[in-house]
């Protein structure tokens, strides 16, 4: 039944709420868990739900997007398999920029018509979660829907973050309400007693949508409104059959600095979550890179990338991303490392050190804490990042500070001895 599925993966737009990580690449480019990036997530999914033509729809900074699909996503000459990206273009019948998610599609619907699918399975690519899109698609093939929305149930703080949804009995979704801030009590839903016992009696979109092929191309060829959640969503409950997909596994939007933050050092728990020891790997760049060496440095709840050399004192509750080189006790804690795009040669190094300049990576008797290094930075000897509490919010030159999170620009370089607290 997957066969007559087509996806699609929503870049978003500028992801000006996780600056400065979208400085020079597009959201679903930002690197996560050291050495995937946000793409990969929805891809993976749709690959292990046997769905396998996919666009994913991207306007700014696509060059590093473009670039990491194009060197990861190869398919048999044989196959009909395919992950496109489709960038926003000027055409006759459109000038402008995806004004919203549903224009995005509006303005794609032209590369969707020469291909034979009967549903059209729209995802974002800003989420962390893993899930099988083949009960979602079976559930809306055997409902009779003419849309499916992924819901998730959310606790009662949740609610102004999100849409929220109410279905009658037979699931079928019968009102909505966009991110209500107060007097949401009556929206409270059926959910399981697990969810009840969580206090998770709140249904909330997941942005992840299903529509009949006909319906969709209709919808949007008919009207305007440039958003499927403030206006698409909404007016078609009042005159289609939409269903509620409720999902109540792991599923977090990781649209912010925190999310981002909190999302990638929650990998590092024992179980963690979003489990990447499962058998439903997540798919990314297959790179020819050494394994990491590591010298006289303890590790707690870590996790270490490829291509590293690691010479710390002690790292704890972090990720070190790809190529990352760190030197002699230096010590970080709940920190996510992304690591480089490639190495400095032995001269290199030698000549930043003989003119007592940093090299790429972080440098020796560092101590970091709570912070994101982007890649390719410049960290000197004795640097101190460690954000105490109540310092302002901002853009600082090399780094900003987002709710007590230093994020440390790709890029910068940051000279020996610096403090940032």
């Amino acid at each position: 039944m997957t066969g007559k599925v087509i996806a699609i993966v929503l870049g978003g737009g500028q992801g000006s709420r996780l600056s400065p990580l979208t400085a020079t690449r597009s959201k679903p480019a930002v690197p996560i868990a050291g050495k995937y990036r946000l793409v990969d997530i929805p891809i993976s999914n749709c690959l292990h739900s046997g769905i396998e033509r996919m666009y994913v729809l991207t306007q700014f900074n696509s060059a590093s997007l473009n670039k990491h699909i194009k060197n990861t996503y190869h398919f048999s000459s044989f196959s009909e398999a395919f992950v496109d990206i489709l960038a926003a273009e000027q055409t006759p019948s459109s000038v402008s920029w995806f004004q919203g998610t549903a224009d995005a599609v509006r303005q794609s619907l032209h590369h969707l018509a020469v291909h034979e699918f009967e549903y059209i399975l729209i995802l974002s690519g800003d989420q962390l979660y893993q899930m099988d899109f083949r009960d979602m698609v079976n559930n809306h093939i055997n409902s009779n829907a003419d849309i499916s929305i992924a819901t998730i149930p959310v606790h009662a703080n949740d609610v102004p973050g999100f849409g929220i949804l109410k279905t009658n009995e037979e699931n079928m979704i019968t009102s909505f309400i966009e991110k209500p801030k107060k007097d949401f009590e009556s929206w409270a839903s059926e959910v399981s007693e697990e969810m009840q016992a969580q206090g998770r009696v709140y249904l909330a979109s997941m942005g992840i949508y299903i529509f009949n092929r006909k319906l969709l191309f209709d919808i949007l060829q008919a009207n305007d409104d440039p958003d499927f959640g403030k206006e698409i969503i909404p007016a078609a409950i009042e005159n289609h059959r939409v269903a509620s997909y409720q999902y109540e596994g792991y599923w977090t939007d990781i649209g912010t600095i925190p999310s981002f933050f909190d999302a990638n050092l929650g990998l590092t728990d024992d179980i963690p979550q979003f489990n990447l020891f499962d058998k439903y790997n997540i798919y990314t760049r297959a790179r020819m890179l050494p394994p990491s060496k590591v010298s006289g440095t303890l590790m707690e709840k870590t996790i270490v990338a490829d291509g590293c050399i690691i010479n710390a004192k002690h790292i704890k509750r972090s990720i070190i991303g790809i190529r990352t080189r760190i030197g002699f006790d230096t010590t970080i804690e709940n920190c996510y490392v992304m690591g480089c795009d490639n190495y400095q040669t032995l001269e290199q190094i030698e000549e930043s050190r003989q003119k007592d300049q940093p090299i790429m990576g972080i440098g020796d008797r560092c101590c970091i804490k709570n912070a994101i290094i982007d890649k390719n930075t410049f960290i000197g000897n004795d640097v101190t990042i460690n954000c105490k509490e109540g310092k302002p919010d901002g853009d600082y030159g090399t780094y900003t500070v987002q709710d007590g999170i230093v994020v440390v620009k790709k890029l910068a370089v940051i000279p020996n001895g610096t403090v940032i607290d």
